[in-house]
């Protein structure tokens, strides 16, 4: 500790006091002494630097001194009784008094577990187990079987920078139901946490002797789809998009973009062009690549081509969103024209004879 028998505590003498709790009753006492000396303020700031081991032993030392006889405290501490008195507490007081300020510093439940003598919980680690210290992946996979409360429950007791890369791989859909029953869990009794930690061990075991591993399904059925005609490609994603109209929006949308445009055979895209209304095909032109614009450009007349240049060219700022939404609806035109059989969709890997 500083040397009490300065004027003064320097502040930077304060963290190093701090780190000085004897294991002793006399240390504990000596140390509860100091930060009713030093006052509210340093002593809160001392306060935050202590795990609750240490925390413990000053509430042990506040408790022994309110009986102490005043010629047991060390004579280094003289001035620091003088403090005391000047903040309105004595020895008997030491014990109200630091409460108080532990409760500010550390919060209501830590010092009221420290100062009433409760035994602390254990650490999640230990409670855990092994999933505490999971492969983030590994442990999404697990969890995505799982209910949205026992997610939140999980996730809440581990660290926070483990806990975001679980939920950087959890579906986008439950995210929002996990985060929101993780802001309102205060406390969970171990017991509950311990059976969730060992069921969920099991699986993670299991997972990893059975050689369990993440798939791309949507890619597989991406190229799946693509090796078949564009007829029956219609047919297939109708028949999700009645169940699921996002997926199948997204199968079409990676199924045919708006660049493979570029593989049509003009007497296709010229067929296309027809279809396409014109002021769509400015916004979607606008974010597309030199050799897609050189494409439509040279399946118009040369009046047309012109006029398109000249608008593109005027054209202000876009939204992405915007041009996305437009090339998005043109190559979904182009697909129903391929299913009804007006063009033909050619792949990029794909020749034409």
């Amino acid at each position: 500790m500083a040397d009490a028998t300065q004027d003064a505590v320097p502040d930077d003498a304060l963290p190093a006091g701090a780190r000085m709790i004897e294991s002793g009753g006399a240390g504990c006492i000596k140390a509860a002494a100091v930060l009713l000396g030093v006052g509210e303020e340093a002593a809160g700031t001392i306060f935050k630097m202590f795990g609750e081991t240490e925390l413990r032993r000053v509430a042990l030392g506040a408790k022994d001194l309110r009986s102490a006889p005043a010629g047991k405290i060390s004579e280094s501490l003289e001035k620091f009784c003088e403090a005391m008195e000047t903040v309105g507490g004595d020895a008997a007081a030491g014990d109200d008094l630091l409460r108080e300020v532990a409760t500010k510093a550390l919060g209501p439940d830590l010092a009221r577990r420290a100062f009433d003598g409760v035994i602390p919980p254990p650490p999640p680690d230990e409670v855990l187990g092994s999933v505490s210290q999971a492969d983030p992946e590994a442990l999404a996979m697990v969890l995505g079987r799982e209910q949205p409360q026992t997610i939140a429950l999980v996730l809440s007791s581990l660290d926070a920078s483990r806990a975001a890369g679980v939920m950087d791989r959890l579906a986008e859909k439950i995210r929002p139901d996990v985060l929101r029953r993780m802001a309102t869990i205060e406390s969970v009794a171990p017991e509950v946490l311990r059976e969730v930690g060992q069921a969920l061990s099991t699986e993670l075991k299991s997972l990893v002797s059975g050689g369990m591993r993440r798939v791309d399904g949507k890619s597989t059925a991406l190229e799946i789809l693509r090796r078949i005609n564009p007829q029956q490609q219609g047919v297939v994603i109708a028949e999700i998009e009645k169940d699921d109209q996002n997926l199948a929006g997204e199968l079409r949308g990676r199924l045919f973009t708006f660049n493979d445009l570029a593989n049509l055979a003009d007497r296709d895209l010229q067929q296309l062009l027809r279809e396409i209304d014109a002021s769509r095909l400015t916004v979607a032109l606008k974010g597309a690549t030199a050799d897609v614009r050189q494409k439509f450009l040279q399946n118009l007349s040369s009046r047309a081509a012109e006029m398109l240049s000249d608008d593109l060219a005027a054209m202000g700022p876009v939204k992405l969103s915007s041009v996305e939404t437009a090339q998005q609806e043109i190559a979904k035109l182009a697909q129903e024209l391929a299913s009804q059989g007006r063009i033909t969709i050619v792949g990029p890997s794909e020749k034409m004879l």
